[in-house]
Order: structure tokens, then C-alpha cells, then sequence
């Protein structure tokens, strides 16, 4: 238990940020499954998946759960695939 108010109200802080960062770290993943998804299916839609993906990831990154450079990462790694789907089509 924390010894003073400051301390019980930082804590208090900690577990609301703790889970708003999860909430986000689960929706990033998910947007990610959706893409993966949609390239093995071969999907016509993918690249609307991506952008909603690209848009969810780069909203973590804003908000500071993800770095900027992950974020980069991510996007790359992912608009690669969609664009090596399309290709070969």
C-alpha cells in the first residue's frame, strides 16, 4: 500500500494508463491479424484493410503506447506484403 496521497494517486494513474495501453496493443494486433489474413486469403479488399490497420497503428503511436520507429516498422513490414500480394495476382 502506498504511503502517501501522491503515491495512492500516481498508482492510481498507472493502472488507468496501463490499461488503455493494453486496449490499444490489442486492437493494433488485431488490425495486423486482419491484413495477414487478407493477403493468404488473396482478398480483393486488402488494401482497405491496410489503411484502416496503418491508421490504427499510427493512432498508438501518437498516443505514445507504441515508438515511433515500431510504428514505421510495422507499416513497412506490412504494406510489403500487400503490395507482394497484389503483384502477384
Amino acid at each position: 500500500m502506498s504511503k502517501s496521497k501522491s503515491a495512492a494517486k500516481r498508482h492510481k494513474q498507472s493502472l488507468k494508463k496501463r490499461a488503455r495501453n493494453r486496449h490499444i496493443r490489442a486492437t493494433v494486433k488485431t488490425a495486423v491479424k486482419e491484413v495477414r489474413s487478407a493477403v493468404e486469403e488473396a482478398a480483393a479488399d486488402a488494401g482497405a484493410v491496410l489503411s484502416k490497420a496503418v491508421s490504427t497503428i499510427a493512432r498508438a503511436g501518437s498516443k505514445g503506447v507504441l515508438h515511433k520507429k515500431t510504428v514505421a516498422r510495422k507499416v513497412a513490414r506490412l504494406s510489403k506484403k500487400v503490395r507482394k500480394a497484389a503483384a502477384g495476382k
